[in-house]
């Protein structure tokens, strides 16, 4: 989120002064695409999905309101379907008790959505940003953990379609301010531990009183509050209990303005590592270089700023192997004037290599929130799906009625590592929005991946896929030895003389909880010949052959 004020480096930080997003000659941003034939229809109203999110009773221009806007899909009940849950805002005020609640919507059997927030017991008021959805207890059920600005709060689920809110006494009330947070095992002992990213040491006192280059009130830099904290790691106890051991695995050796994370094995010894993008400094990436211990090597390995050596306004990120090669790489969104950025993994190091991707220039008009790369047209490459939405006031406007409202985007993956942007987003009906929090997951089971994104201070999206199908489709439910998801095994989907990897995650995009699934467009092949599958501790298993067209259960155990 980062705007930049003649700012070259970050050495510059120091000398930085109170300014607003107009400040530095801006460039007039274009004019949104011309519209195309759409790739997804707008399904939330016509469904039952009525959350309204609210950024602000009074627009203050303070900084916790330009980030705001959180939620995503998970099956709380066990039934098969994809339910949404949806994070409010409200009021930034400390202790304010006038916030309406989160919201959490049943889908039913014809595909509608039931507010159940009260029976579930998930109305949280607190000032929302994300969430995120593991089986921390190891019971089989989703459990549910939300960051807001003071206080998060752990639901655990109670197996009958209602949750109790045990944050105290599993002790993950985060107190700082949270954007985002993650379920992983990062000690292997096969019980989920919970990473939590940090923005800033706010308060409201601390606010200043920025404004545009041409006088008008506007959101600050969030540099200019000079105040980074760290992220925090609580390890779980199994006994439905978390220790804060931040400091004692090394993550106490960094700050940062975290907005958003990935986990995966980034340098591929078997060890999973944590990757921060943080708003406007070096972005973190925490290595598992022995067992048990994080040590930060994102600037050696290249991913802590971009090729020009600047750091830039990190907010949503990916994992995800685009060249199937079988390493993760990290595509994360920005400001504008700044392009979103691809790191390429290369095995030891990461090379920016955005300018070969084709998602450079299209980038620098825009503010990037969430995404998600995705195999939208099932044609077997992957696709790449940005939400948008100003945190300044760049003229000229794009909306009549929204002044930070952009269109969001669509990018075809040509197979070849880079992509070609389908013009008017692949929603052309769809207006313009200050859009947040993306998630993505087959909603109405169909084998094909929709998306739900939250727009600040306005209604919740749900974009259903309506493409013409070009290929295949296959969908693989990864389940530990539990029913719930085996969230951080990898997996392996060989098809002729071409693999495919996908991780089992919910926690990437920007404040998003997503279905933890494994979809895969097969293009013109009929079947997956060989599935493997990496498990948390290490363990792997093959299973297959498995025939397209349809989901598929695979268990740990029960494989070769």
């Amino acid at each position: 989120m980062l705007r930049l004020c003649h700012l070259v480096a970050a050495a510059s930080t120091a000398s930085l002064v109170a300014c607003g997003p107009g400040d530095g000659g801006a460039r007039p941003a274009p004019a949104p695409p011309p519209a195309s034939p759409t790739w997804f229809w707008e399904h939330a109203a016509a469904s039952g999905l009525d959350f309204v999110h609210v950024r602000a009773h009074q627009q203050r221009f303070w900084i916790p309101e330009t980030v705001t806007g959180g939620g995503g899909f998970l099956d709380y009940d066990g039934d098969g379907r994809l339910d949404v849950y949806c994070v409010q805002g409200g009021d930034p005020v400390p202790q304010n008790q006038t916030n309406e609640p989160n919201r959490l919507f049943r889908q039913e059997a014809d595909g509608t959505f039931t507010d159940v927030t009260d029976t579930a017991g998930v109305g949280d008021r607190g000032y929302g940003f994300g969430c995120t959805a593991g089986d921390h207890d190891g019971d089989g059920d989703t459990d549910l953990y939300v960051c807001n600005l003071e206080g998060n709060v752990l639901f655990r689920n109670e197996g009958d379609g209602t949750f109790t809110d045990v944050t105290e006494a599993a002790g993950v009330g985060e107190p700082r301010w949270s954007s985002a947070a993650s379920f992983f095992d990062y000690d292997r002992d096969g019980d989920l531990d919970l990473f939590v990213v940090n923005y800033l040491n706010w308060k409201p006192e601390h606010e200043l009183p920025c404004q545009t280059s041409y006088g008008e009130r506007d959101y600050c830099n969030p540099i200019n509050y000079n105040a980074p904290t760290r992220d925090t790691l609580y390890r779980n106890e199994g006994d439905g209990t978390f220790t804060d051991v931040s400091e004692q695995v090394g993550l106490g050796a960094g700050t940062g303005t975290g907005l958003g994370l990935a986990c995966a094995d980034f340098d591929g010894d078997g060890r999973v590592d944590v990757y921060v993008t943080n708003d406007g400094m070096p972005n973190h990436l925490w290595l598992q270089l022995e067992p048990g211990r994080f040590t930060d090597r994102a600037l050696l390995a290249g991913c802590a700023v971009n090729s020009s050596g600047a750091p830039e306004a990190g907010m949503g990120v990916h994992a995800v192997d685009v060249e199937s090669d079988g390493d993760w790489d990290l595509f994360m969104t920005h400001v504008r004037e700044q392009t979103n950025t691809f790191y390429r993994n290369q095995g030891s190091s990461f090379a920016d290599t955005t300018a070969s991707t084709g998602l450079s220039a299209a980038s620098v008009p825009f503010t990037g929130f969430g995404l998600g790369f995705h195999d939208f047209d099932l044609d077997g490459e992957i696709d790449l799906f940005v939400a948008n939405g100003r945190v300044g006031l760049w003229p000229p406007a794009l909306s009549e009625t929204d002044p930070y409202a952009e269109p969001n985007q669509l990018f075809l993956g040509r197979g070849d590592g880079s992509f070609e942007e389908v013009p008017g987003g692949g929603a052309p009906a769809v207006a313009l929005g200050t859009s947040r929090a993306a998630a993505f997951g087959d909603v109405d089971d169909d084998g094909d991946v929709d998306i739900l994104y939250i727009d600040a201070h306005a209604s919740v999206r749900l974009l259903q896929n309506d493409l013409p199908r070009a290929g295949n489709w296959i969908g693989l439910s990864v389940l530990g030895e539990s029913t719930a998801a085996a969230l951080g095994a990898t997996v392996r989907v060989r098809t002729g003389e071409r693999d495919r990897f996908r991780i089992v995650h919910t926690s990437y995009s920007y404040c998003a909880t997503n279905d933890p699934r494994v979809h895969l467009g097969l293009g013109a092949a009929e079947r997956a010949d060989e599935v493997e599958v990496r498990w948390p501790d290490g363990q792997g298993e093959r299973f297959g052959p498995l025939e397209a067209g349809r989901y598929h259960t695979l268990r740990k155990g029960e494989g070769r």
